[in-house]
């Protein structure tokens, strides 16, 4: 089961799929309640992932309250007794359903708003708009990133120059940020979600249909990782 779970994972969402593979092993019971997950070492090997990419992804367990460490000949990185659960309070078959529907529907939406935003000839108050947009969200505090990360998300959509896109990725938004609101916020996950954010961006500022594309596929994927991790 060990093997299933801890296997290599993508290098564009490395941090991401590490949290979200622990995650499940932890809440399907692939390494119980007061078990000690593998070593660092052995875990960085079977996941793919560097010393760095893995402590961080174990921080942040420990600061959301699934694992902890402990020191001395017998420690290690321990699952809690008692892991918290931060699933909304709705079965899980419904929420899971939701998930789904809400991370596929972004997929499509906004990964075709950045290759459309990307393939238009976009005035200078656009570009300027996307620009700021970018920089609040870059320089945004914990407390306000999310709605500068909403922001950002529109204006790509408003790029595209289509009402009706720009409603739907409102619609799909609204409801993001309602499952988002149930996992804790991550450092790592910031920092990597604002150089996506600045791939996203350059690519349709040069241009770039197809890289604008992939990019935001890319950025949401890490973001689908972590979603599922935490509310599958």
């Amino acid at each position: 089961m060990l093997e299933e779970f801890f296997r290599p994972v993508r290098a564009g969402n490395a941090f991401e799929e590490t949290v979200e593979r622990m995650l499940q092993a932890i809440r399907l019971g692939v390494v119980a309640p007061g078990a000690r997950l593998p070593a660092e070492r052995e875990l960085s090997v079977r996941l793919g992932v560097s010393r760095v990419t893995l402590r961080e992804a174990l921080r942040a367990l420990q600061q959301a309250g699934y694992v902890q460490s402990r020191r001395g000949r017998y420690g290690g990185t321990f699952v809690r007794p008692d892991p918290p659960s931060r699933t909304p309070p709705r079965p899980r078959a419904e929420l899971a359903a939701e998930l789904e529907d809400t991370l596929t529907l972004r997929a499509v939406l906004e990964s075709g708003a950045a290759e459309v935003a990307a393939s238009r000839a976009l005035p200078p108050r656009l570009r300027r708009h996307l620009r700021a947009r970018l920089d609040d969200c870059t320089g945004a505090v914990p407390a306000d990133y999310r709605r500068h990360d909403s922001r950002l998300h529109l204006a790509i959509a408003e790029a595209a120059a289509a009402p009706s896109l720009t409603g739907a990725v409102a619609d799909v938004r609204t409801r993001l940020n309602a499952l988002l609101d149930a996992i804790p916020l991550i450092p790592p996950n910031i920092a990597h979600s604002d150089h996506q954010h600045a791939l996203v961006i350059t690519a349709i500022l040069d241009g770039d249909p197809p890289a604008a594309r992939a990019a935001m596929a890319e950025h949401l994927a890490g973001t689908a990782s972590l979603l599922r991790g935490f509310l599958s």
